[in-house]
């Protein structure tokens, strides 16, 4: 084991103090070899087209263009300079839910990823601001640059409360209102919601012409549902309580979460969003590599 695994480790990562420097040990797993400014040039805006001339990138060709005129046009772009990105955090109960195998809750697992993020950014001289929400936005910290910023940010993270039941179409269009910077947003939350108003409100992000990544944080229980013997579930955002025989709902209730997943990733795809799902038994360094690697992949690099 590297010294970075070993620093990555579930249980000694816990008692590292101080939630900096855990992000510094995330990202130091995750980013060796890969191009030191994985940012830069994800932020453009469409400019104009022009007529394809041989030696020319077809990666891009309008294809839409193309398949009405039958003629070739290139899409060129003028990229942004001051890149700005916010990371938007569900706080909301639903995200304190950590099985028996899971190494962090998918609050902490959420915590830490969007730490090593801002860490990142910071350190590659770009701006990141975050917003924490549950029922409502709770806190709202605009996109800065400086080490003191990045202080802040995890201060706020490490402090945030997970209380309130989540409502996230009504709260995704509040801060699409409220974030005037426009730039990358990458939401890291469950999105236990209903799909159909969450989509809504997600929409409202791109008519802003934000680029939106949605990171959806799982437990493995709640994929697997490995229960065996009677149980007694609580839900986390609803009141009441039920003892169930889990052999018997199991099948049912798997179809139903996939189901749930795949209309958050199809809501995603409709609305040319990016769409990754994290379970928490994944290792933080992989996740955020994965993530960085799909970023680059889409920008051509």
């Amino acid at each position: 084991m590297d010294s970075s695994s070993r620093f990555l480790d579930p249980a000694t990562l816990s008692k590292l103090k101080g939630l900096e420097l855990k992000a510094r040990m995330i990202v130091e797993g995750s980013v060796s070899g890969m191009h030191k400014s994985p940012f830069h040039g994800f932020s453009v805006e469409f400019a104009e087209h022009r007529e394809y001339v041989p030696g020319d990138d077809l990666r891009y060709v309008d294809w839409k263009v193309f398949g009405k005129s039958d003629r070739v046009y290139l899409k060129q772009y003028e990229e942004e300079t001051n890149f700005a990105c916010h990371l938007l955090v569900d706080t909301s109960e639903s995200m304190i839910y950590q099985s028996e195998k899971a190494p962090y809750s998918k609050r902490e697992y959420a915590q830490y990823l969007a730490a090593a993020l801002a860490y990142l950014i910071i350190h590659q001289q770009d701006a990141v601001g975050l917003a924490t929400f549950d029922s409502a936005v709770n806190q709202l910290i605009r996109p800065g640059s400086t080490a003191a910023h990045l202080r802040q940010l995890c201060h706020q993270l490490e402090n945030s409360s997970s209380l309130g039941k989540s409502a996230i179409g009504p709260i995704f269009h509040d801060l699409a209102e409220r974030i005037q910077r426009r730039g990358l947003v990458v939401i890291l939350s469950d999105f236990f919601d209903d799909p159909i108003t969450m989509m809504r409100g997600l929409k409202h992000f791109r008519h802003r012409r934000h680029d939106v990544v949605l990171l959806q944080i799982i437990d493995p229980g709640e994929q697997d549902f490995p229960f065996v013997d009677p149980t007694l579930f609580q839900g986390l955002e609803n009141q009441g309580e039920q003892l169930t025989e889990p052999r018997a709902l199991r099948a049912a209730y798997q179809r139903e979460f996939e189901a749930f997943l795949k209309s958050i990733r199809s809501g995603a795809r409709d609305f040319n969003m990016d769409y990754l799902l994290l379970r928490t038994d994944q290792p933080l360094e992989t996740a955020l590599h994965g993530f960085l690697s799909r970023r680059m992949h889409q920008a051509g690099r």
